[in-house]
């Protein structure tokens, strides 16, 4: 499952860092060998994105992830900036704008996209035992703080792409502005950076769910060496880069594995989190009429997350099935 989440990240980071040199989008590539998504697919999972994942803790990541926080900012102000600096009158935009939606259940065509850019509890664990200060009520401040910095990074990002733009707006809205556009080419590469940053924290979540059992089951029989967890380590982590390698390669179309991987984020931002929370009123000292309250939103949750789930999932693999 987490190498499906790995995925993207990967895809991203070669398409991200293709377009800063050439300012072309991946149907344009011209085809040599040093243009090839395989080769340029592997020396970024050898070079950058391997030294980053092998650490055992995220230590180093929590400083260099700073750099992903300063690349979404940059981004989002380039947009701005580029919608009140443009050329093009204001008349002529409007009427390229859609009129609205066709069906109620269109707007839920939207959600894996959401639930895949908001998809990050699976690495809150990993997070929270590298803080230094474990208080509850620090831990809860940063979760908000950090969603709400998501939630206004990605709601003006969108609106002033789609603003500039319109319906004409592509996928990704880097590839709506010109080639040669000096404040477009640095927010390209920034994004690539800030998609380096994030994999590595994917990878030691989904590397320690394996790694962790195996330790266990080897420390009930014999010792477990610093280095017997190291190798262990090393090999879990260039299985798990290579194989999000292999499916990078081999399925180009990064769109389709968003709208399922979408709908199975549902599983953990609401089903997930709705079950902890109920399993964890079952042993708090709280009072009781804080305990129903809590205890509802817990079912209220999961029973949010497996309709979107569910529907979501439904819709994202019919619509594959159909343009088979």
């Amino acid at each position: 499952m987490l190498i499906a989440f790995s995925y993207p990240f990967v895809f991203s980071v070669w398409v991200s860092l293709y377009e800063v040199i050439t300012g072309m989008s991946e149907g344009d590539l011209p085809h040599h060998w040093y243009t090839d998504q395989r080769f340029t697919l592997f020396l970024l999972c050898v070079f950058l994105i391997l030294p980053l994942s092998v650490p055992k803790e995220i230590g180093m990541q929590k400083y260099i992830s700073v750099l992903g926080t300063l690349a979404a900012i940059y981004l989002t102000i380039s947009v701005i900036v580029k919608y009140y600096t443009r050329a093009i009158p204001e008349t002529y935009l409007f009427p390229i704008y859609s009129s609205g939606i066709s069906t109620w259940a269109s707007m839920f065509s939207v959600i894996p996209t959401i639930c895949f850019g908001f998809q990050c509890h699976e690495a809150c664990i990993a997070i929270y035992s590298s803080m230094e200060n474990k208080k509850l009520t620090h831990w809860v401040f940063i979760s908000l703080m950090s969603m709400f910095f998501c939630l206004i990074i990605y709601s003006l990002t969108g609106i002033y792409g789609y603003m500039t733009f319109g319906k004409n707006v592509a996928p990704d809205v880097l590839m709506s502005y010109s080639g040669g556009d000096v404040l477009m080419i640095i927010a390209r590469l920034l994004f690539g950076v800030s998609i380096i940053t994030i994999y590595p924290i994917v990878v030691l979540l989904g590397r320690s769910v394996i790694q962790d059992p195996l330790l266990k089951r080897r420390g009930k029989h014999f010792t477990v060496t610093n280095f017997f967890e190291m190798c262990t380590r090393v090999s879990l982590t260039v299985t798990w880069i290579m194989t999000t390698l292999l499916i990078a390669v081999f399925v180009p179309d990064i769109s389709k594995v968003i709208s399922v991987i979408g709908g199975i984020s549902a599983f953990f931002i609401f089903i997930f989190p709705g079950l902890c929370l109920i399993f964890a009123m079952q042993s708090q000292p709280v009072s009781a009429r804080l305990r129903f309250v809590l205890i509802a939103w817990g079912v209220i949750t999961l029973l949010c997350g497996t309709f979107i789930f569910g529907q979501s999932t439904a819709l994202a693999i019919m619509h594959i099935l159909n343009k088979l």
